[in-house]
């Protein structure tokens, strides 16, 4: 991942951000810029900087990779997710849908773990040496709500290893900072990208609870 340039932060330097994954009024999300945002957002896996995350990292980039080759093969089905899913579906093939459930559980498990730190430590500086309670805990939990009820008892120790690799609060944070980027506008930026990924997961977990969705 590029470093970041002073000032900015790790959202400044997103290639693409959630808060401009566009809805339409039928809440359908634009598949091009989602798949670019969440592929963006893989590489903070990269900034928890142990291989222990790699997993975690491909599952999401190649969970993407199932999404886009269905929007290749299929353009004009494809403008929102739910569309692409709706289309492949009535193919008899669920392949990229599949895909989507991975992906956004995936990304719910990011958001979660994010959301917990600022619950957790909230009014607490992201430079404090002893926060209310550590990152690791944070992802910990969000693992266990969000991707380990669907993991095998195969995968699980993988993903529990990672878990245990978190980085500490403080030093995670530096690593999203660029020099001279202050806190405050560090975590006005995280409320403000967390919230927009948080509203698209919502309702792209409602549509793949739905039966349109279901193969």
């Amino acid at each position: 991942m590029a470093s970041i340039p002073a000032g900015k932060t790790w959202f400044d330097n997103l290639k693409q951000s959630f808060v401009n994954v566009p809805m339409g009024s039928d809440q359908g999300v634009d598949t091009s810029t989602f798949l670019d945002a969440a592929e963006a957002t893989a590489t903070l896996f990269d900034l928890l900087g142990s291989v222990a995350f790699t997993p975690v990292k491909n599952d999401m980039i190649g969970n993407v990779k199932k999404i886009r080759d269905r929007q290749l093969a299929s353009p004009g089905n494809s403008s929102t997710l739910q569309s692409l899913c709706k289309s492949e579906l009535a193919g008899k093939s669920h392949k990229a849908t599949e895909g989507l459930l991975w992906l956004v559980r995936g990304l719910d498990f990011t958001a979660q773990a994010l959301r917990a730190d600022l619950t957790n430590n909230a009014g607490v500086s992201i430079t404090e040496q002893k926060p209310k309670k550590e990152l690791a805990d944070s992802f910990r939990d969000a693992y266990k709500l969000t991707l380990a009820p669907h993991h095998s008892f195969m995968v699980k120790p993988i993903f529990s290893a990672a878990m245990s690799a978190t980085p500490y609060r403080k030093d995670l944070y530096a690593k999203m900072l660029g020099q001279g980027a202050g806190a405050e506008t560090f975590q006005s930026e995280e409320e403000k990208w967390l919230g927009a990924l948080e509203e698209r997961i919502a309702i792209l977990k409602t549509f793949l609870a739905s039966k349109e969705a279901k193969w």
